[in-house]
């Protein structure tokens, strides 16, 4: 096969000059001056061609039919060997084959069977021979007895196959021989087929052969008259001889012409490039047939060679170069799909060309100086963001210098000659600058940054080592500053709404080219953006000081002292720093403490004054000794109240709607607390053996919406209990829901036995990141309950002649507690209360005395009369009781209960000393 493919390349037509002459899409379409009609005349390339190629199909499938048939005639010959061979040893080794050659009469045994098989095995004979080799056995009964030739080797023990020419006829054979058990040969068995029979085997596989030439042969011909007639239209009918001189004029004017041309296929490979293309374009060798995205053009250039867009004149970059690129399709001129395009030098236009490269990319840093710069409100953060920002591409080092005040968030007043540099960043470090942290002065008049600060504009210094007036101020730090390699400057104030700020310096170091004129609007812009972004961070570190500042005077500090719980709390305001929430722990009359958290939704200053007021209203609230529903009531008209007030001129309002709160009193005495909520999250109990419960008191809406009453629950804490008071900062987040979050919880304070300043390190530990996105405030309570040999309850009936008895019984109490120095005036503020009591209220009445680190004394009736303090007249008879119950409680007032009210004293224990009588008696003025 191969000796036939080179004979069919070496009879190809004649070569028509160097190897561009063989592709047939170079010649032009049109010849000069006339179109060229087809010829079929020998003398043309595509007669010729059609011809050669014609002979060598013929010859191809001539030796092809032969193999062909020379090939089944072996396989024929071989399948008839093996079929033989495979009768020849079944036969022979079948049982009973070697017994009956050994038995007297081998030829009745065995013939029969061997015509069976001889049937079953499909081969013309089986033979049985003895061990000379004579006939036992045969389809021919003539040559039963005969002695067949050839069978040495079987006689010898060697079963083979061999085609045999001889008597009785020619046969493709195999001869076995048949061994008994010591393997001696006792006969063989010979089977075959007659050539005859192998002819017939191929005379149905010839004729299909010869076929298939014939059809193989009509094919081929028939695909080289297309291709002969495509080689035509191609050529046009020209000879070898036209074609060569065609070739070399159109060679000669491609090639002559001082304008790049490249002639693009279809599926973007390059089929031509003459000279001034590959020169332009710096193509390699072998640029012919490759794709042109493996020639290393520029990314536009490559897209518009590889695509079938036509454009005129298009300038575009290749390495050095600018070239003039248009293109056109060749397939409206009668041609394949395609691509011509012209190159045109138009390296002039270079100096323009990177004259808009450099404005392009000042633009490019402008613009993302307007992005990058000011992303925080951190002035000492967007300084750094004007350093990174320009360096490298606007400076080698840039140095940004802030006024003290200005780093503080105050006003920028005063001198601007004294500055503190805030930002230093270089391409390479160990720069000799002063560094970040160093008061920078500006007492020397002439250099360039008072200069530009002076001026209020920007100071271009091209060339440091000429110029001497910036050296005045620190020579020794100049002479290094120029041995490292700076080689000029751009000083510029930072201003903004005509006050300065501070000052950046722009700096170039070796290796980059001088500051120009063009580089000081740049410059400018820089700064002019960045003295923004510091001015409204400056403005917002001051408003955020201010609410921040705020914020914590209107937060509780200390907790007061009292005997009925035991508190620890947690504030965690959140990222923004200024946060609505608070909490709050208020003592009230009877050893009762009031538990107060709530929320306003939102952050900021706004946020920080609506909590100030919510708190202070709540405190004022509580000393009238409010129920915690009716608390909340008058809390929620206040809230409207102020919506009302704070509506703006033009109708605007800055509501506090969305404020919440949760307000609880606990009473030591029976261990009863009463909450009521505004829209705020439910508390946590945990009792003393840790199970941790969430009571659901009911839940009225937020503060400032009104029309709705509000509901106070009642719940009875063992002593050791802990109640848990939460914002929904604790709880919510936004990689949880509230449910996961009150699960959190629960597993944070179960613990038995914890102490409340370790239920809050334990929660917030668990629960709570460094900076929560909403502010989180924590209040734990443990109860405590008061002593019951420390209560003293009386009930006294409606009559003044009880007075007596009770205020004897409260003497001698007060004096089994320990306490005969307030005995006196205990029995004092007794009677008084009681004598106010049974005079102008109504039954039942009682009195009860509660001992804690104060004694309280308590009168409550039916009535809802409230007492007054008031001066008596000389003349009158009354009048005097609650004037000296202020005179020697602590404290005193009145609260309201659901079946009349309570008036109490209070007396702090170890702070009164012995009575005058005198002193007494005047005040009573009997």
């Amino acid at each position: 096969m191969i000796g036939r493919s080179r004979r069919s390349r070496t009879g190809a037509a004649p070569s028509l000059g160097d190897r561009r002459s063989g592709d047939p899409s170079r010649p032009g379409r049109r010849s000069p001056g006339r179109r060229l009609a087809p010829s079929l005349s020998l003398r043309s390339l595509s007669a010729q061609v059609f011809l050669l190629q014609v002979v060598i199909v013929l010859v191809l499938v001539v030796a092809a039919a032969g193999a062909l048939v020379l090939q089944e005639r072996h396989d024929a010959v071989q399948n008839a060997s093996n079929r033989s061979l495979a009768a020849a040893e079944a036969f022979a080794h079948a049982p009973g084959t070697s017994a009956a050659l050994r038995s007297p009469n081998p030829g009745a045994l065995l013939g029969p069977a061997a015509q069976r098989a001889q049937q079953g095995a499909g081969v013309d004979f089986i033979s049985v021979l003895d061990g000379n080799g004579v006939r036992i056995t045969d389809p021919d009964a003539k040559l039963i007895g005969t002695k067949a030739q050839g069978v040495g080797r079987a006689a010898a023990g060697e079963a083979f196959t061999e085609t045999f020419h001889g008597a009785p006829t020619d046969v493709v054979r195999a001869v076995v021989p048949v061994v008994d058990r010591s393997r001696r040969v006792v006969g063989m068995v010979s089977a075959g087929l007659q050539i005859e029979t192998v002819g017939h085997m191929l005379d149905w596989q010839i004729p299909v052969a010869l076929g298939s030439a014939a059809l193989a042969l009509a094919l081929a011909t028939a695909g080289t008259a297309l291709v002969s007639r495509r080689l035509r239209r191609q050529t046009h009918g020209l000879g070898p001889a036209e074609m060569t001189r065609m070739y070399e004029h159109h060679d000669a004017v491609l090639h002559a012409v001082r304008e790049g041309v490249l002639i693009i296929a279809g599926d973007g490979r390059v089929l031509l490039a003459n000279d001034e293309a590959r020169r332009l374009l710096d193509l390699p060798e072998d640029a012919d047939r490759r794709h042109v995205t493996e020639l290393g053009l520029g990314p536009e250039l490559t897209r518009i060679l590889a695509s079938d867009e036509v454009v005129s004149d298009a300038v575009l970059p290749a390495g050095e170069r600018l070239l003039a690129v248009s293109t056109r399709r060749t397939m409206p001129y009668g041609g394949a799909p395609g691509l011509v395009a012209s190159l045109r030098d138009t390296t002039e236009l270079q100096a323009l060309a990177g004259r808009a490269e450099v404005a392009r990319g000042r633009l490019t840093l402008l613009y993302e100086a307007g992005v990058r710069i000011g992303t925080t409100l951190d002035v000492r953060r967007t300084a750094e963001e004007l350093a990174e920002v320009a360096v490298p591409r606007m400076a080698d080092v840039v140095t940004v210098e802030l006024l003290d005040a200005v780093l503080r968030g105050e006003e920028p007043t005063g001198a601007v000659n004294r500055m503190r540099r805030t930002a230093l960043h270089g391409a390479r470090g160990g720069t000799p600058l002063q560094p970040v942290g160093d008061l920078i002065q500006f007492v020397v008049a002439d250099t360039p940054m008072v200069a530009a600060l002076r001026r209020g504009r920007a100071v271009l210094v091209p060339d440091l080592h000429a110029a001497q007036d910036w050296r005045a101020q620190d020579p020794q730090g100049a002479r290094e500053v120029l041995d490292y390699g700076i080689h000029s400057l751009i000083a510029v104030p930072l201003r903004a709404r005509g006050v300065v700020l501070g000052m950046v310096n722009f700096w170039r170091e070796a290796g980059s080219a001088r500051y120009e004129e063009e580089d000081v609007a740049v410059a400018e812009e820089l700064a002019a953006r960045a003295a923004v972004a510091i001015d409204n961070a400056r403005r917002y570190s001051r408003e955020h000081a201010m609410a921040v500042t705020l914020q914590r005077s209107l937060l509780p500090r200390d907790l007061p002292e009292q005997d009925a719980l035991e508190v620890a709390w947690r504030y965690l305001p959140a990222r923004s720093g200024v946060g609505g929430d608070w909490f709050d722990v208020i003592p009230l009359s009877g050893f009762r403490v009031a538990l107060v958290v709530g929320d306003v939704v939102g952050h900021g200053l706004h946020a920080a004054v609506t909590m100030g007021r919510l708190r202070t209203a709540v405190l004022n609230f509580s000393s009238l000794d409010l129920p915690p529903d009716e608390l909340l009531g008058h809390l929620d008209e206040m809230v409207m109240r102020l919506d009302t007030q704070t509506a703006s001129a033009d109708g605007e309002r800055a509501e506090v709607t969305g404020a919440t709160c949760l307000y609880a009193v606990y009473d030591p005495v029976g261990g009863r607390c009463t909450l009521s909520r505004a829209g705020h999250v439910a508390p946590a109990v945990v009792d003393p053996t840790g199970r941790v419960t969430f009571p659901d008191p009911p839940l009225s809406p937020p503060l400032g919406v009104g029309g709705h009453p509000f509901e106070a629950t009642d719940l009875d804490l063992p002593e050791g209990s802990r109640l848990v008071l939460f914002t929904d900062g604790l709880i919510e987040d936004r990689g949880r829901d509230v449910d996961e979050g009150l699960a959190m919880l629960r597993s944070a304070v179960a613990l038995a036995g914890q102490t409340p300043e370790e239920t809050c390190r334990a929660v917030m530990e668990r629960m709570l990141p460094e900076h929560p996105i909403d502010d989180v405030a924590l209040l734990v309570a443990r109860t405590r309950l008061l002593d019951p040999s420390r209560v003293a309850t009386w009930d006294v009936p409606f009559d003044v002649m009880a007075i007596s008895r009770v205020r004897t019984d409260a003497g001698r109490t007060v004096a089994e507690w320990g306490l005969e120095e307030v005995a006196f005036v205990t029995e004092l503020i007794v009677s008084e209360l009681l004598t106010n009591a049974i005079r102008y209220g109504a039954p039942p009445i009682r009195v009860r005395m509660l001992l804690g680190r104060s004694l309280i004394c308590e009168v409550s009736d039916g009535s809802n009369t409230s007492p007054r303090l008031r001066r008596a007249a000389a003349t009158d008879e009354g009048g005097r009781g609650l004037f000296l119950v202020s005179q020697f409680a602590d404290r005193w007032g009145t609260r309201y209960v659901a079946s009349g009210k309570v008036i109490w004293a209070e007396q702090t224990l170890g702070g009164i000393g012995d009575l005058d009588p005198a002193a007494l008696l005047d005040a009573m003025a009997w």
